[in-house]
């Protein structure tokens, strides 16, 4: 039974808790009756407009799960403080105060809060007591306390911290604030003008620091990020899905997620490009090759300009429209941006000759008519075009000539017949060859592009839309965010982070991956590489080894393979000595992955059954004949306890179980296997088993003491 003094005490934060969801339902309430009468306080459309998105986003933001507690720390400042002398704060996920406005409940994100994260017994930062906070479902059940002034301090042997580390995964992701460490809160609340890379090993809580980092900065820097917006980029929209519940749970509900593919969406894809030819697409050496073409585009004036205006003609010589073309050139604006410049240009020249002769200044609607004149819009054509992204790629694969002019150094000419060869697969089916199809280029592959004889007619790639967003780039000026948040980065290709430079140049980053995790054809083996074609050389590259959800049986299994994957990247260590390993050779795999299930089936948490893509479809055909319920990737309902899953999607997610059937299988599908291999194994954050027909690639043969197989 308790102890009388942990009785009342339990006693005293469940009431804190039931007033603190009180005070937090007023606020929603009072926010809600705004949000209806708005439109009548303000004074026009606008400002009801303005005002009625403010008072929205308000009412999201305080919506309360009452899954979720309010709050799951306690800080108590010593007399000594000279800030917080005596005072006492509940520190949870939202600010949460009473009627007359004091504070409930404090956000993590507070400065204040800080210390519930940094202070220990060496620097307890005017802390006397920490409090930590046990719950059962919503239910707060215990508590712990750390007598920092005492020199008390548990730090990682904390039991509630442990159990909150260790709780089932079920569904989607879930924010770690009750959890952060102090080496994680250094990047969480790292300035706004910051562009860090965290080179984190699996269970680190790599993606969890940058949802978090996102959180605290919109947070610290709310209306300047609400203007320039905070986005999240994602590996693919399984990975997206997985961490979409994390941001709203801590009250931010305005933040862009999307995958590169997202991004770069301006044409559909209907075609795949071989191997080879993809990774000449991606590669950095393109973007100067589009740069090339799309200069060439340029010319010079070869006669004079002689504008008809009434009974006046206004005549402008070689001479300075030649000037007026190098000006422009040299100023190395945006392409589109550069020719609207030339008409301006040329329009201020006529404008001086009329002021000359009329004695006067043409009007606004003269001044549209002179831009617009045949003679204008002619000589604007023949030196400075009108170019979209998609013509000047489709005129680059076009033209053989083009592309040798523009790629002249940069690509060989193997490469070169790649990007405009003729064989290739397009995803409508069967091969794509030479077709004499009529006149021009029509029917002409590049790799897996099928050109049709206009842009809008072309079967494109997915590089190919990096190329299109490459070249929209050069033309337009595109839009940015204030900053930008990068999952799974190690597998960006050069062309790639070119895309999220452009929506970043103004702002800053965090970016995220593992090396020993890359499977791309293209990927990094260098942060600073990485971070060169980012844009952001001088950025801060950071490792987190200490891994949290990943058991030390497991990653130490996992770690095995790092000596074959040749990267330069220090091994994972856990703080877990709980979790299970079990690796068995079987003769019935689909038998022994439903016994496996089942066997996993009897502890809490959910069950990953990680297989080679080709093998998702009978291994899930034979669970369901066996009475088991499985789920896809996609599918992240709590009750859908066992998903089987491609090892090509698994990147980022977690599973309290793991079973991971024939790894052979899944290093023999792609050219970077064994990364991919360990990717799969390290999924897993209380068990993972291993069943394999076939002999275990060669680097897990080398046992490890550390790594007990059963």
């Amino acid at each position: 039974m308790p102890a009388p003094d942990l009785d009342a005490g339990l006693k005293a934060e469940r009431e804190h808790m039931d007033i603190s969801r009180r005070a937090l339902r007023r606020m929603r309430e009072r926010a809600e009756a705004l949000f209806v009468t708005g439109d009548r306080v303000a004074g026009d459309a606008y400002t009801a407009e303005q005002l009625g998105r403010h008072l929205a986003r308000r009412v999201a933001e305080l919506v309360d799960d009452p899954r979720t507690p309010l709050f799951f720390g306690r800080l108590d400042f010593g007399d000594a403080d000279a800030d917080h002398a005596g005072r006492r704060y509940h520190v949870g996920r939202r600010h949460v105060t009473d009627e007359q406005g004091e504070p409930l409940v404090l956000d993590w994100r507070a400065p204040v809060s800080r210390a519930f994260y940094r202070a220990s017994a060496r620097d307890p930062q005017g802390l006397a007591v920490r409090r930590r906070f046990g719950f059962s479902d919503e239910t707060l059940t215990s508590f712990e306390d750390e007598r920092l002034d005492q020199g008390e301090e548990l730090g990682t042997a904390s039991r509630l911290l442990t159990a909150e580390i260790e709780r089932p995964r079920v569904g989607p992701m879930r924010d770690i604030v009750a959890t952060i460490q102090p080496e994680q809160d250094e990047l969480v609340r790292a300035d706004l003008a910051d562009s860090i890379c965290v080179q984190g090993a699996p269970g680190t809580g790599k993606t969890a620091v940058g949802l978090h980092r996102a959180a605290y900065l919109l947070y610290s820097h709310r209306e300047r990020l609400r203007r320039s917006k905070v986005l999240i980029v994602g590996p693919n929209r399984t990975f997206l899905a997985y961490i979409a519940a994390v941001l709203p749970a801590l009250g931010e509900v305005e933040v862009a997620q999307a995958t590169v593919e997202d991004l770069v969406d301006r044409v559909a894809v209907r075609a795949v490009d071989p191997p080879a030819v993809a990774v000449v697409k991606h590669d950095a050496r393109m973007a100067e090759v589009l740069r090339r073409a799309m200069d060439a585009y340029v010319g010079e004036p070869t006669e004079a300009i002689v504008v008809s205006d009434g009974s006046f003609r206004w005549r402008i010589g070689l001479e300075p429209l030649h000037r007026l073309v190098q000006q422009t050139r040299a100023e190395q604006l945006p392409y589109a941006v550069g020719r609207e410049r030339v008409r301006a240009r040329v329009v201020g020249l006529l404008q001086r000759q009329a002021e000359t002769r009329r004695a006067e200044s043409p009007s606004d609607a003269w001044l549209r008519r002179m831009g617009r004149s045949k003679p204008v819009t002619t000589f604007l054509d023949s030196v400075w075009p009108a170019l979209t992204p998609e013509s000047l790629v489709h005129a680059l694969y076009a033209d053989p000539a083009r592309l040798a002019d523009a790629a002249d150094g940069l690509l060989t000419p193997e490469e070169q017949a790649l990007l405009t060869g003729t064989t290739g697969t397009d995803t409508a089916g069967g091969a794509t060859g030479r077709a004499d199809v009529g006149a021009g280029t029509a029917g002409r592959a590049s790799g897996g592009t099928k050109l049709g004889r206009t842009p809008k007619a072309t079967r494109w790639t997915i590089a190919d839309t990096v190329l299109i967003d490459e070249a929209a780039g050069l033309i337009e000026r595109p839009a940015g965010y204030g900053h930008v948040v990068v999952d799974e980065a190690q597998d960006l290709s050069p062309m790639q982070c070119r895309v999220i430079a452009r929506r970043s140049e103004h702002g800053s980053l965090t970016l995220l991956g593992d090396l020993a995790q890359a499977t791309a054809p293209w990927a990094a083996t260098d942060w600073r590489e990485t971070l060169r074609h980012l844009g952001k050389p001088d950025a801060a590259v950071v490792p987190l080894t200490v891994g949290f959800r990943v058991p030390a049986a497991v990653l130490a299994f996992a770690n095995r393979l790092l000596p074959a994957l040749a990267v330069d990247v220090p091994p994972a260590e856990s703080l877990r000595r709980d979790g299970a390993l079990v690796v068995r050779t079987v003769t019935d795999l689909p038998g022994a992955t439903v016994a496996e299930v089942r066997a996993a089936l009897a502890h809490e948490g959910s069950v990953g059954v990680i297989v080679e893509d080709e093998a998702v479809a009978p291994l899930r055909a034979a669970l369901t004949a066996a009475g088991v319920e499985t789920a896809t990737a996609d599918d992240l309902r709590p009750a859908a306890r066992v998903a089987v899953l491609p090892a090509t999607l698994v990147k980022g997610l977690e599973y309290d179980h793991v079973i991971v059937v024939e790894p052979a299988a899944i290093v023999s599908a792609e050219p970077r296997g064994l990364h991919r291999l360990y990717v799969v194994l390290t999924r897993a954050v209380s068990r993972l088993s291993v069943l394999h027909a076939e002999p275990l690639p060669a680097p897990l043969l080398d046992r490890s003491p550390l790594a007990p197989t059963g």
